[in-house]
């Protein structure tokens, strides 16, 4: 059940999240944790317990945003007071604290006594180098956007701040980790993010990939992602795509969308391992600082076309579990659907090379640092991970 207050009795370990209205990769990493401290409540700006099916059993406790929340129904428009909610958070008690975190959460005000480790996604995407996207993907009118522009550079100064408030920072990415560096100057540990083994369960497809039915792309349907970039090339090919998703530029996609391609909208976890085996090749051409879902196409024997920069560098084996393309141009990605259809793909290895994601070690990795942070900082008695 949610919990309106944020006192926490006899509570050692606690878990921080920006915000969970919905599930994708970070909510992912938020719901590992809570299974390696199933005990450690989860404290959050706002919520949607229908939409987070792995956290159902999890305590969830929300600050004082969730009543215009649930009006609103989007969390977009409260980001300028976020960050007042989270360092209200009483975390009194506490001795660790995990922040998961790509906005707003690692700006808790942790006890003098507390050890805070931040998984890091990225330092705020839209604060530092987003920007003009962010004005872009929200609609932000012209009339608005000088006031917008000054709760950005409010934002970036407070998040300075609240990096300070963090004592080690693990980052989903070496490319995270380069901006923690540049931005917050802290050094960080790379633990890529989990791949959920419900993928590695799926039936691997033993045809060769290239005689697969489509090509498919998956995840939030926002313009920097670029998906409009696969459905204008698939459009020209004549190549069969599904794309699956919600978001702000399903509409448009839609409309952009010629007769090979497919807008499947919301899919649930339990249809995707099927959804990835069958593929062709999972296309992949957006930055984004870890990309989950790649290793999930992968784990599930399927090959990978990616832009080569962010995450995906770290993660796809180049000639063996997918191919990169240089840049956002239908000429790049086109010689990249090229270059795969060229290549003997091995479904097994595939999936063997994602092997070295699974949650497992995710797990291990995580006990290492923790063990580490406590050493330390002083801390003998925690919660034990699970």
């Amino acid at each position: 059940m949610f919990n309106s207050t944020f006192s926490i009795p006899r509570m050692r370990t606690v878990i921080i999240a920006d915000w969970l209205p919905t599930f994708g990769g970070a909510e992912h990493v938020v719901a590992t944790l809570h299974r390696m401290y199933p005990d450690a409540p989860i404290f959050t700006t706002v919520a949607r317990r229908g939409r987070l099916p792995e956290l159902s059993h999890a305590d969830i406790r929300l600050s004082r945003l969730q009543f215009p929340f649930s009006i609103l129904r989007t969390h977009t428009v409260l980001l300028p007071w976020m960050p007042r909610a989270v360092e209200s958070m009483d975390l009194r008690g506490s001795d660790l604290i995990f922040s998961s975190s790509h906005a707003v959460g690692k700006g808790v005000i942790p006890p003098s006594d507390a050890v805070h480790i931040c998984y890091c996604h990225t330092p705020v995407r839209y604060g530092w180098e987003m920007e003009d996207a962010y004005l872009k993907d929200f609609r932000v009118p012209r009339l608005l956007t000088p006031m917008v522009r000054n709760m950005l550079m409010r934002l970036r100064r407070w998040d300075m701040t609240a990096a300070d408030r963090v004592d080690v920072f693990i980052a989903n990415s070496r490319t995270t980790q380069e901006r923690i560096r540049r931005i917050y100057g802290r050094e960080s540990v790379v633990i890529h993010p989990p791949v959920g083994e419900r993928m590695f369960g799926a039936k691997i497809d033993d045809r060769r990939p290239q005689d697969r039915a489509y090509f498919l792309a998956l995840g939030r349907l926002v313009p920097y992602k670029r998906f409009d970039l696969l459905v204008a090339t698939a459009n020209r090919l004549r190549l069969p795509l599904k794309i699956a998703g919600t978001g702000s530029d399903f509409k448009r996609l839609k409309k952009l969308a010629g007769p090979t391609v497919d807008m499947l909208g919301f899919i649930p976890d339990e249809s995707l391992p099927k959804l990835y085996a069958q593929a062709r090749a999972f296309l992949f051409p957006q930055i984004e600082d870890a990309g989950v879902a790649a290793l999930e196409a992968m784990a599930c024997g399927t090959p990978v076309i990616a832009l080569g920069k962010g995450g995906a560098l770290d993660t796809v084996a180049e000639g063996a579990t997918g191919v990169f393309f240089s840049e956002q141009s239908e000429a790049s990605l086109t010689s990249a659907i090229n270059d795969y259809a060229k290549i003997h793909w091995n479904p097994a290895e595939i999936r063997a090379h994602a092997e070295q994601f699974r949650e497992q070690h995710f797990r291990s990795n995580i006990r290492s640092v923790v063990d580490r942070a406590l050493q330390q900082y002083g801390k003998a008695h925690v919660m034990p991970a699970v």
